[in-house]
């Protein structure tokens, strides 16, 4: 096992205005959020992923445009991107993952160590719950993303593996599938998270969860259930800019 990393990046300052250019992209991030809540980012994409181009830089500019207060990142099949920049974002790091099962796609938040791709899916939920950290079901019913199997993701749920699940994808363009979502978390009693899914930088801020603010893990997971999804789609093209992709090996 390598060595052991903090899951929760340093709270630094953030605009308490969005820019102009953050509203004209997404214009609810002009909604005021309740006192003491945190607007949280479950679902997003660095350099790291491999199908992302986004940098270090073009992440910090667009976090401080956005005033996201929590950024999960969820790179796929590696959290190094999360551990080295959670301590220079303006908002607070989740070290998360978004692996690839042999029945689809599986986050887990709250890692202190990268799991491998190509486990079964309940290995890799136990995985996420022997490190301390919450196992959550990205665009669950989108047909068109790798989504975790819907026979594979009752399995999970009867056998208590499961935490919460996204109702609200940024890239899911379909209402109907984030509505189907939420009436499953509804169902099987699951807390419920929303993502950009952001893998250009301009996307974050597309969609997050307004919920109390947290301290911990368990903190975390109780305040989803008090949460409010808020955004709307935005998958634009990745726009060709100059830019240096600094190495991602290890």
């Amino acid at each position: 096992m390598g060595a052991s990393h903090n899951t929760i990046g340093t709270l630094l300052a953030v605009p308490t205005t969005p820019t102009t250019d953050a509203l004209s992209r997404h214009p609810h991030l002009g909604d005021p959020c309740p006192q003491g809540w945190v607007r949280v980012d479950f679902h997003s994409h660095t350099m790291w992923s491999g199908d992302s181009t986004t940098t270090p830089d073009e992440i910090i500019e667009s976090v401080a445009a956005t005033g996201i207060d929590v950024l999960c990142i969820t790179d796929h099949n590696s959290i190094k991107g999360a551990i080295e920049l959670k301590e220079s974002l303006p908002c607070r790091v989740v070290v998360g993952e978004e692996m690839r099962t042999h029945a689809g796609e599986i986050i887990g938040l709250f890692l202190k160590e990268r799991i491998p791709q190509g486990i079964r899916p309940e290995d890799a939920a136990k995985n996420i719950r022997e490190q301390g950290g919450l196992v959550y079901i990205p665009h669950p019913f989108d047909p068109l993303r790798n989504n975790l199997r819907q026979e594979v993701l009752d399995e999970l749920v009867s056998h208590d593996l499961v935490d919460g699940i996204e109702i609200l994808n940024g890239k899911t363009s379909l209402r109907s599938l984030n509505d189907k979502a939420s009436a499953y978390a509804a169902k099987h009693d699951l807390a419920t998270g929303a993502g950009s899914d952001a893998h250009v930088a301009e996307a974050i801020g597309a969609a997050y969860l307004e919920m109390p603010d947290f301290d911990s893990p368990e903190e975390f997971l109780s305040s989803m259930r008090l949460g409010q999804a808020v955004g709307h789609h935005y998958d634009p093209p990745r726009r060709w800019r100059p830019r240096i992709v600094p190495s991602t090996a290890d």
